[in-house]
């Protein structure tokens, strides 16, 4: 195994970490709707070509996004795989679904393969919390939903961009669903920009480097962090801890429901149990998988 050297090391880190800020402040810059522009509800970052694991995020955007945005990347990955949907250069893929790597319906993801030599060589993605994506309510926080159809329209991953073509029949029914169709659009035209903007900051990258230079330099990259995540771990006193919180409602039913987490670490290890919680309930405050597993990531 080549050595590589600690000051290219830095070097690309670096710009690995310009190539994601990039795509955030051209998101902010250009998003229609404040959630975007001032909250800084998105995000973008670098992925693995087969796995979806995050290589490289935006440091602007929402933590959450850290994991989350891995499943929605990988989902897109899984499809081309199960529906037999064959990946092409040019092709960009839209979708906002919860339960396929998402969040909630007003997070709209867009995640684009970056082809070298006619292979895909990793993925680059943008998320983004629309306005308005139709159901009971305008802005989709519905107290009263007892079902995701009720905050607004669910799309699964589809092509937005068929190689390098806009398919404005998917813009149609985007803009169709929303109370705030133009504010949809800015957003959306908003995060493609900022895609674009990261595909040319990366091939000039790659270019400069070369792909396996990169490629190892990612690995690393990898590496690194897990052996980091794992001496952490390590520090702490090993055995097992629990901790519980309540929620007065679901908004549907004047229940509590408990929130029961139970941590073990062991050999540098650790497990987080959450088998004690409550179960899914009829209100709008469950989670989905992926959100579940991000929000553990950005406690640790």
């Amino acid at each position: 195994m080549t050595t590589i050297d600690p000051v290219v090391l830095a070097v690309v880190k670096g710009r690995l970490e310009q190539v994601a800020d990039e795509m955030d402040a051209t998101l902010f810059r250009s998003a229609f709707n404040p959630i975007i522009a001032e909250a800084h509800d998105a995000s973008h970052g670098l992925y693995h070509a087969e796995t979806g694991e995050t290589l490289v995020q935006g440091k602007s955007g929402l933590p959450v996004f850290v994991g989350a945005m891995s499943f929605a990347v990988k989902a897109v990955i899984d499809k081309s795989k199960t529906d037999n949907l064959r990946i092409k250069p040019g092709d960009l893929f839209i979708f906002n679904d919860p339960y396929d790597g998402g969040t909630h319906l007003s997070d709209f993801k867009l995640v684009r393969p970056i082809f070298r030599n006619g292979e895909i060589y990793c993925y680059i993605a943008s998320v983004g919390h629309w306005h308005d994506v139709g159901g009971n309510v305008p802005g989709n926080y519905n107290p009263v939903a007892t079902e995701c159809y009720q905050e607004g329209m669910l799309i699964p991953p589809v092509h937005l961009y068929r190689e390098g073509v806009l398919q404005d029949d998917i813009i149609a029914i985007l803009q169709s669903n929303s109370r705030l169709p133009g504010s949809l659009y800015g957003d959306l035209n908003g995060q493609v920009s900022a895609l674009e903007l990261g595909a040319t900051r990366l091939n000039s990258l790659l270019d400069e480097y070369g792909d396996e230079t990169i490629l190892s330099i990612m690995s690393e990259l990898k590496a690194s962090a897990a052996e980091l995540m794992k001496s952490y771990i390590s520090d702490l006193p090993e055995g097992c801890y629990a901790a519980e919180d309540w929620l007065d409602n679901d908004g549907i039913k004047d229940e509590a429901l408990q929130i029961c987490l139970k941590m073990s670490l062991r050999k540098g290890r650790m497990t987080l149990d959450f088998s004690g919680t409550s179960p899914a309930c009829d209100g709008p405050v469950n989670i989905s998988r992926a959100t579940c597993i991000a929000a553990c990531y950005v406690a640790l």
